[in-house]
Formats: structure tokens, C-alpha cells, sequence
């Protein structure tokens, strides 16, 4: 009989049934207390294990685990029990914040593909627009230029101002974030037109206000090309007065400066007075020294900037790492005969006097760096852009090459093509010092641009060519700058393509690898990493970049593009605030 029995007994016979619990039950062991189960572990939306953590700190890398939850990092650091939806194996893997491009010329070629390979493959996850031009603000003239003058790439123009063409991209779909400077030359040609003439004290206060208006909308500040017409037509307190209103926003004042050869010291001068009486931090555009005679300049150029930084002014630089610069003709030949614009400038060039007039200004030996350079060493340019099919068949050639072909000087084939093509014409100058750029990659206050397009080695994009920048800038630098060459650690690498530039850029939560920021991340092998363009054979992807996330999304998973188009509009410190 079992002592339940017996308990139950116990109405009908007490005495006996009593004895007989006092003398077995009383010791009856109660069933053992079983334990709770263990909470579940946690489920995040990725996670990256046991990669090599590079957080952009500049610090010292250690091993740990990367957790994503929607678009933000939710923890970094020792290794988690967690379980992750989407789990990436980093093992033997440098894990990075995501790279930024601090002069992309994407503007277009984001229109025409959306997913930026060229740099999302390099670990690119933000292109930063608007070296004195941007895609906005534009009024009815404006846009009817920008129409005409389009190149390979064709696209209807449905924004007015450079807010509404950044969401106008986050909205077409992007893989890469973006933003933009707005343009001191787009709001100059607002008011002014291309021609060279000096702003009324009214015309200022307007092109002032279009500054505001971009910086409320989200712009990172205001940029400036001053080598260029119409651009070159603006005088310093004409800059100072723009850039005070980016400064007064939170933004920068950033410059393709007015001089990279012979007067390269004057226009440094000129960034940092522009800096200094306007309040805004300032960065100069892929600092370098053009022309063999002025390579020996860059250490009075590194002391200018350094001097600036030691009496408390915010003065910075971005590069490319190359030894060859790529943009247009108009590099080349003399500012005034491009006044009014490029119909104007073929119209000067149609005339026979004022032909002869530009290519004798060409020749004269105080002519620009890139104009000596086409003139007298014309194997030193490579023709890389026309919009005419006719003149594609000349896409590779040096302007030497088309030169003798033709039997003419290089100068009046530069001008039968920008008559023939209607265009600046896209070429690649070879007047750069590679000792220069290795010390160069080294400095502190650098940040790095591929002052390209982001783009693919398909469609569109093979009607022209490029500058190898466009495909490898930034591998380069990890490849041969810090694996081979040793210039400087992974560490600081990582730091300068990513918190630093952030930093500059008044981006807060994007940048570095820490728990509340946006989960833009890189994850590459330093033992692989590296470019594979050429200056003959440009259109070549990098290799070594493994996998690549934006705003939480994998865009690139072991190597491929996913084809997710997360990318979104970053907006500056003053957006909304900046009335």
C-alpha cells in the first residue's frame, strides 16, 4: 500500500493508519525541483564572427564579433553566443567600417547604375559629391545646359534643387550612401551665368542664400574648383562670403585649388585666409604637385598646411593614389577663351583669330603645368572620354600618338577635338611625382577620393574609358601603400578612410565600428587585397574585398554584388537647422 493510500485511510482507521505513516511515510522524499530552462539566445539580424576588428579608432585590432540588428550595430567585441539570421564567417579577415570617397564623381553613374561597383567592390560605402559643381541647384537654364551637354550617359533631370537630387538617388535605388558639398560654381552660374564677371553686392546675398537653402536641405558644405572656368572667375571674398554660410551651418569649405604648379603655395595661402575669415574648416582636394618643376614643393606645401594646423585652424587633405591626374582639356587651354561656356568656347575656337590667339597663349612658358605638358610632352596625356562616336576609335591613344598621326602640334589637335567633340574631352596627364604620393599617403591629415566615377566593365560605361583610380583607389592604398610599401599601418589606414574623414564631415554615427552606429562595414583580406587597373586597361576590378554592408544590407557577399540598393542620403550638420 503506498502512503498516498494510507493518507487517504486515515478517516476510517486514525490509530493504526497514523502508526503506520509515522513509521514509512514520514521520510517519503518529495519529487526533485526541476530547473527552468535557460533563456533563449538572443537572434540579431547579422552577425560577423571572428573577424580581426580594425573599428577605426586608429587603435589596435583585436579579435571579436560584429552584431547588426536592423541598420545599426548593436555590440562589438569578445565573441557572442548570440545566433544571427544572416552569419558571416570573417575568420582571417580584417572587419571595418565602411570606406568614405571624399571626391566621387558617381553624379551620373549612379543614374545609370545604381549599384557603384567599381567602389562598393573597393569597400566604399559613401560617396561624397561636389567639387564646385553639384547636381543642384539648378534654375530652367541651367537645366537645358545640363541636358544638351550630357555625355554617354542620358537621363531626364527631375529636381531642381541638390536636396531633391540626393533623395531623388535613395529613392531610385542606390547600394552606396551618398552626399554632396554644394557647388560654388553651380551657385555662381545661378546668379551669374559662365561668364567672367564679379557678383553684384544683391547677386552675392542670393548665391549666399542658395548655400543656405543646400546646407538646410543637407549639403556637407560648399566646394570650390577653382582651376576651372567659369569657376576660376571667383575671387577670394567672393569664396569667404560662401563658405561663411557653410561654416555658420556646421559644413566645410573644400577646394580644388586655384594653382597646383607654380603658384601652388599662393593657393594653399588662399584655402587657409578663406578658412580663417569665414569660420569654416576647409580641405584641400587631392593635394599634389603637378609638373616636374614644382615637385620639389611638397615639403613647403606640407609646412603650409601643418603651420595652419598648429595656430588651431582645421585645414585637411584628400588624395588618390596615383602619380597621374585625369580631367578635361579645359586643364590645358587659357580661361578666357572658355568664358560663357563650352558653346561659347567652340564658338572662340571657330574663329580663326581668336584660335591663334589660345594656341599662342598655350605655348608661352608661364602657361599652366597640364598645358605644358600637352604641348610639350604629349605621350604624357591619354585620351580617355568623347561624346562624338566618330572620335571614340581615338579612346586609348596619347595625344602624341593623334598628333603625329595628323601631322599637326598637340595644341591644334586639342582644339580640332573640343570643336569636334563639343565637349571638354576627358584625358589622363601624367605630371605627378609617385615618391611625392608615397610620402603623401603617410601624413596624418590626409583622407583619400578617387575623384572618378563609381561604375561596372559593361554598358554604358565601356563607350569611354577612365583613370585605374576609378577601380582601385582605394585597394591601392590598402595593397601597395600599407602591405608592400609599409608607409603606414592597416590601423591608420583604416582610421583615414573612415572615422576621419567622418569626423571632418560633422557624420556622427557612421565611420566607426561602435554599438548605435549605422552598420556600413568592410570586411577584406589584408594578405589579398589590391588593384588590377591599369592606366591601359582601366575597367578592373579589385580584388581582396570580401564582403561589404550598407546600412545593415550585405551589397557584397564573398565577392559578388548582391544587387540590394540600400544606400541612403547623408545629410550634413546643418540639415533642418539652417534657416
Amino acid at each position: 500500500m503506498t502512503c498516498a493510500s494510507l493518507r487517504a485511510m486515515r478517516g476510517y482507521q486514525p490509530k493504526l493508519v497514523g502508526l503506520l505513516l509515522l513509521a514509512g511515510c514520514a521520510t517519503e522524499p518529495r519529487p526533485a525541483a526541476v530547473a527552468p530552462p535557460p533563456p533563449p539566445l538572443p537572434i540579431y539580424d547579422v552577425i560577423i564572427r571572428n573577424g580581426t576588428i580594425y573599428d577605426g579608432s586608429g587603435g589596435s585590432p583585436y579579435a571579436g564579433d560584429v552584431l547588426v540588428n536592423g541598420d545599426r550595430i548593436v555590440a562589438v567585441g569578445p565573441a557572442s553566443k548570440a545566433r544571427g539570421r544572416t552569419e558571416i564567417d570573417a575568420a582571417g579577415l580584417a572587419v571595418a567600417p565602411g570606406f568614405i570617397n571624399m571626391l566621387s564623381w558617381a553624379t551620373e553613374s549612379l543614374i545609370a547604375d545604381g549599384r557603384g561597383q567599381s567602389d562598393i567592390r573597393q569597400g566604399v560605402t559613401l560617396e561624397v559629391m561636389g567639387e564646385g559643381e553639384s547636381m543642384g541647384p539648378w534654375n530652367a537654364t541651367m537645366k537645358a545646359n545640363e541636358a544638351a551637354r550630357q555625355g554617354d550617359i542620358k537621363y531626364r533631370i527631375d529636381w531642381t534643387s541638390l536636396g531633391e537630387y540626393l533623395a531623388y538617388l535613395e529613392k531610385k535605388g542606390i547600394s552606396p550612401n551618398v552626399a554632396s558639398f554644394v557647388g560654388a560654381t553651380t551657385v555662381r552660374v545661378h546668379e551669374l551665368g559662365e561668364d567672367d564677371v564679379d557678383p553684384t553686392p544683391e547677386q552675392l546675398h542670393r548665391m549666399r542664400m542658395l548655400v543656405r537653402q543646400a546646407m538646410n536641405e543637407g549639403a556637407m558644405g560648399v566646394g570650390s574648383s577653382l582651376i576651372y572656368a567659369p569657376a576660376n572667375f571667383a575671387e577670394t571674398p567672393e569664396l569667404i562670403a560662401l563658405a561663411s554660410e557653410a561654416g555658420r551651418c556646421g559644413g566645410m569649405y573644400i577646394s580644388h585649388i586655384r594653382d597646383e604648379g607654380p603658384k601652388l603655395l599662393e593657393a594653399i595661402d588662399e584655402l587657409v585666409e578663406i578658412s580663417e575669415k569665414s569660420g569654416a574648416p576647409a580641405e584641400i582636394y587631392h593635394f599634389k604637385q603637378s609638373g616636374r618643376d614644382n615637385w620639389h614643393k611638397i615639403d613647403a606645401a606640407i609646412a603650409r598646411v601643418e603651420a595652419a594646423r598648429a595656430r588651431g585652424l582645421r585645414i585637411t587633405a584628400d588624395m588618390y593614389t596615383y602619380p597621374a591626374s585625369s580631367t578635361g582639356f579645359d586643364a590645358a587651354m587659357p580661361l578666357w577663351v572658355q568664358a560663357g561656356g563650352i558653346e561659347q568656347w567652340v564658338k572662340r575656337l571657330k574663329d580663326p583669330a581668336l584660335r591663334a590667339k589660345a594656341l599662342a597663349d598655350m605655348r608661352k612658358p608661364d602657361a599652366s603645368e597640364n598645358t605644358k605638358l600637352a604641348v610639350q610632352e604629349p605621350d604624357k596625356v591619354i585620351l580617355v572620354g568623347f561624346k562624338t562616336e566618330a572620335l571614340k576609335p581615338l579612346i586609348g591613344k596619347t595625344l602624341g600618338e593623334v598628333a603625329r598621326e595628323r601631322g599637326k602640334p598637340p595644341e591644334e589637335v586639342i582644339a580640332d577635338l573640343i570643336v569636334a567633340d563639343n565637349s571638354r574631352i576627358q584625358v589622363v596627364y601624367f605630371g605627378m611625382s609617385e615618391e611625392n604620393v608615397a610620402r603623401e599617403v603617410a601624413l596624418p591629415w590626409m583622407a583619400f577620393d578617387s575623384d572618378a566615377a563609381a561604375m561596372a566593365p559593361e554598358g554604358v560605361f565601356l563607350k569611354s574609358s577612365t583613370h585605374p583610380r576609378a577601380y582601385g583607389n582605394f585597394a591601392r592604398l590598402l595593397g601597395k601603400y600599407v602591405r608592400e610599401d609599409k608607409r603606414l599601418t592597416l590601423a591608420e589606414a583604416v582610421r583615414r578612410l573612415t572615422s576621419f574623414p567622418a569626423s571632418n564631415l560633422g557624420i556622427k554615427d557612421r565611420g566607426a565600428l561602435k554599438a548605435g552606429n549605422y552598420a556600413d562595414i568592410a570586411i577584406f583580406d589584408p594578405a589579398r587585397i589590391a588593384d588590377r587597373a591599369t592606366f591601359t586597361k582601366p575597367q578592373q576590378y579589385a580584388v581582396g574585398m570580401v564582403h561589404v554592408l550598407v546600412n545593415g544590407v550585405p551589397v557584397l557577399r564573398d565577392g559578388e554584388h548582391t544587387g540590394a540598393t540600400p544606400g541612403r542620403f547623408v545629410k550634413g550638420p546643418g540639415a533642418g537647422r539652417c534657416n
